[in-house]
């Protein structure tokens, strides 16, 4: 089992659905430019699932690269209909990891966030401190 293609598609779905709204007006500005089927899949493909499956195939078809390398073997065995099983099964596949990639994403986010706020809270209650602290000093 390989991992490329998961990690290439879970970086792409945090990029376009989770970073790129945030840098600025001109990403969501572009989306609202788009024509209305294209804006649709950009509306319905916030499901990792659903996104990492048709990336999946974008990228075996750009790359060659497949999760589960032995379903190549398919091909040799059935031609065509086996690579598009192959691709099928593996895009399936794929898009799970990046399904579950993205769920543990984000449940390693919050905790995160959580302890760099307490981080910076304390930081600046202890800065607070110090400064009344050398005032107290100079007053006496």
């Amino acid at each position: 089992m390989t991992f490329s293609l998961v990690l290439m598609g879970l970086t792409i779905h945090v990029l376009v659905w989770e970073k790129l709204p945030d840098w600025g007006t001109w990403f969501t500005k572009l989306i609202e430019r788009l024509p209305a089927p294209l804006a649709y899949l950009y509306s319905a493909w916030h499901c990792p699932y659903c996104f990492g499956f048709w990336i999946a195939l974008a990228l075996q078809l750009l790359t060659g690269v497949y999760t589960l390398p032995e379903l190549a073997a398919l091909t040799e065995t059935f031609g065509l209909a086996g690579t598009i099983m192959a691709m099928s099964l593996d895009a399936l596949v794929t898009a799970l990891l990046i399904m579950v990639g993205s769920l543990a994403l984000r449940a390693l986010a919050l905790p995160a966030i959580k302890g760099f706020e307490l981080t910076q809270t304390f930081k600046a209650g202890m800065s607070q401190a110090q400064s009344t602290q050398e005032q107290q000093h100079d007053n006496a």
